[in-house]
């Protein structure tokens, strides 16, 4: 019988190499280049899974699925192990063929030559063929990619632990490093990362993510209550008076103050009134009264939950620079800026300070925050920065926009908005009608009186 690669046996026979010894050296080759291509396609696999995918994995009860839940509870030696599987596949593929192919054609000139180019066809094929192609397969196939790929990943993560562990030590090392030299990322860049790694995630859990993202940037000041909103209660009113008026108000904890809101005396909580019920219009209630917790306009609000947190309250009063009372900061208002609005049973449902007409009109109360105006038109909240002033309502923001107070039906528009104004009073723009120009909500224009 003829041999079907004549050249190839004769320049196996002029430099001493067996058919044998070629043989085992491409299945070698192949079966590392299928191994590359599986471990790679375990990374993007296995970090693809989300929520559901682990809870199905969960209901399989089997051998696979364990395993598989398992290392996805370890993510970093999980990658670890992956990445360092996958370097040393690939550097075998690299010894294996240069050695192979120094073997044949020794180094000489021509050699030299052709291991430069065995070099560049390997490196293709690792490219193409050990990354490309798996990862594509799993990113469409990523539960059944994991579930076969579990017991080999799982084995190798206990194998490999050592050399692991190492190099997570040392990234950990790193990681605090650069945490100390102060890197950070941008919240346009974490929003924008949010946006391209939350395409299975729902609007819901999205706007979550975004309001713990934007969170760290919000002061107590474009979150409070004004002092317009607060009810308090006089030092002087008594015990009757202040019974009927906390049972109007529906509030657990209410501000004291003395002859005028910015002289708070202390913060009066309900729970303490209760064994005092049965008093007499002279009972002494003030004696109840806890210490105010104060702070300043311009403290931000993730530093705030840490006080809440530490000093175990729930309210603060908010005070400008001359000491004044600006208004009033609770814990629920905090939680609303992660989770959204929260209502409860004290909360007057015919009381609204948003409604939408249609995709392009709504309403709003004038003494609606900038910060939830922004949130519930989803826009840029640095949209209104050149014209705001010292402002953080939408009334104040037309005040600044206008420089006087506007009648009702007036019209003010700035950038995309049409504002009509559609209730005020002597002091205050009360309501007020929005008006999209346009869709695109991020494109600034020229304000009009």
């Amino acid at each position: 019988m003829d041999d079907p690669y004549p050249s190839l046996m004769l320049l196996a026979e002029i430099n001493q190499v067996s058919a044998s010894y070629i043989l085992i050296n491409v299945i070698i080759f192949v079966i590392l280049l299928l191994a590359s291509g599986l471990v790679s396609g375990s990374e993007v696999a296995f970090f693809s899974l989300n929520a559901e995918d682990i809870s199905e994995m969960d209901d399989r009860l089997d051998k696979r699925a364990a395993k598989a839940i398992q290392l996805i509870e370890s993510p970093k030696n999980l990658l670890s192990t992956i990445l360092i599987l996958n370097n040393l596949i690939n550097i075998g593929i690299v010894t294996l063929t240069t050695f192979f192919t120094w073997s044949l054609f020794g180094l000489n000139a021509t050699g030299i030559l052709i291991i430069i180019g065995q070099t560049v066809g390997v490196t293709f094929a690792i490219v193409f063929f050990g990354e490309i192609v798996p990862k594509v397969y799993a990113t469409k196939a990523k539960m059944e990619f994991s579930l076969f790929m579990a017991p080999f990943i799982y084995f190798f993560s206990i194998f490999l632990k050592p050399l692991s562990f190492f190099l997570m030590t040392l990234s950990n090392i790193i990681e605090k490093r650069i945490e100390k030299k102060g890197y950070s990322l941008s919240v346009d860049e974490l929003n924008q990362a949010l946006e391209i790694t939350t395409e299975d995630t729902t609007d819901e859990e999205k706007d979550i993510l975004k309001g713990i993202v934007n969170f760290g940037t919000l002061s107590v000041r474009q979150v409070m209550q004004s002092r317009m909103d607060i009810t308090a209660v006089d030092f002087e009113t008594d015990f009757h008076e202040l019974m009927d008026k906390i049972n109007k108000s529906g509030y657990s904890r209410i501000p004291v103050y003395k002859e005028t809101i910015d002289h708070i005396a202390g913060i009066l909580y309900i729970k303490d009134l209760l064994s005092h019920i049965e008093q007499d219009e002279n009972f002494e209630w003030q004696h109840l009264i806890r210490k105010g917790f104060f702070v300043p306009e311009n403290k931000k609000v993730d530093a705030l939950l840490k006080d809440f947190q530490k000093k175990r309250v729930h309210m603060a009063i908010v005070v400008d620079e001359y000491g004044g009372t600006s208004g009033l900061v609770t814990l629920e208002d905090l939680i609303e800026e992660i989770i959204g609005e929260i209502n409860d049973e004290f909360d007057d449902a015919d009381e609204f300070f948003f409604k939408e007409i249609d995709t392009h009109t709504f309403v709003f109360e004038g003494k609606v925050s900038l910060n939830d105006f922004c949130k519930k038109l989803d826009i840029d909240q640095q949209i209104f920065d050149d014209v705001k002033g010292e402002s953080e309502s939408l009334g104040g923001l037309l005040l600044e926009i206008n420089s006087n107070l506007p009648k009702n039906g007036s019209k003010i528009r700035y950038a995309n908005f049409e504002f009509t104004i559609l209730a005020v009073d002597a002091k205050r723009i009360k309501k007020v009608k929005v008006h999209l120009l346009s869709e695109d909500k991020e494109t600034l224009g020229h304000n009009e009186d």
